[in-house]
């Protein structure tokens, strides 16, 4: 089956992810959504994969559905990369599909380590080596029922999630852009200009050797996660807490991915 995975990623999780349920399913293209490509022919399913960002869908990715070339009848899937809190998800990215006629036949939860580090690091190393393993494993259960088009109910996170979470998304989501403004740079800073290369809603620019922040921000924390002497802070909270990417992507793999 010739399928086609479409990938949002900031920290890695999610472009890991991709890659794993890539292998797994065979002869499937992987197209980041930050890059502008089109699948080389056409697909017979497309996926989705993305992080949670805020309990909800990231701007970004409902944009890009919003102007993707659409196919009738294509076997679509979701996968939202979460660290255990998937809420409502994958329940709005159904009904926003819907809008587009699109069907969304299958929606799957993958935790992965949590990035969002303005609440703290990504646990200890056998934490995350074990969310690793059963992230894996889930998505070797799945990869058949998505080559089999396998029609399932979209995951979702408990009554009190979908409640509590989505009630602060709907009120946080059209500010979300503003939130930069609590990031810092302090003078660990080299001026190596990777918080400017990893940004996948391109919202950093270099200014004077610093990193300034444009009001166009998407929470992913991939400018704090990568730069290499923990030089972003964001709040006054962050210092004291450990970086995270995933351990497969390479830094190479990230800014490849933009375009």
């Amino acid at each position: 089956m010739k399928t086609v995975i479409y990938y949002y990623t900031g920290t890695g999780n999610s472009l890991w992810t991709a890659r794993t349920l890539a292998q797994e399913l065979g002869d499937t293209e992987l197209i980041p959504m930050t890059g502008g490509t089109k699948p080389q022919s056409k697909p017979e399913a497309a996926g989705f994969v993305f992080p949670v960002h805020m309990w909800g869908v990231p701007g970004r990715i409902l944009e890009f559905i919003r102007d993707m070339e659409k196919s009738e009848g294509l076997y679509y899937f979701a996968v939202a990369v979460n660290a255990g809190q998937v809420s409502r998800t994958l329940i709005q990215l159904e009904e926003e599909m819907r809008q587009y006629k699109m069907r969304l036949s299958a929606g799957i939860s993958v935790e992965l380590p949590g990035n969002y580090v303005p609440w703290g690091g990504p646990g200890t190393e056998e934490e995350m080596k074990k969310l690793g393993i059963k992230a894996e494993e889930k998505i070797k259960k799945w990869a058949p029922r998505i080559k089999a088009k396998e029609e399932a109910k979209v995951e979702r996170g408990p009554l009190w999630q979908r409640i509590v979470f989505t009630y602060i998304y709907n009120m946080t989501k059209k500010h979300i852009n503003m939130m930069d403004k609590n990031f810092t740079v302090d003078d660990k800073c080299n001026s190596c200009g990777i918080c400017e290369k990893v940004c996948p809603a391109h919202n950093i620019n270099m200014v004077s050797g610093k990193p300034e922040w444009n009001r166009k921000c998407q929470q992913c924390f991939a400018c704090i996660q990568w730069c290499p002497q923990a030089a972003i802070q964001y709040g006054k909270d962050t210092a004291k807490y450990p970086r995270y990417h995933h351990p497969s992507v390479k830094l190479s793999d990230i800014t490849a991915s933009i375009k």
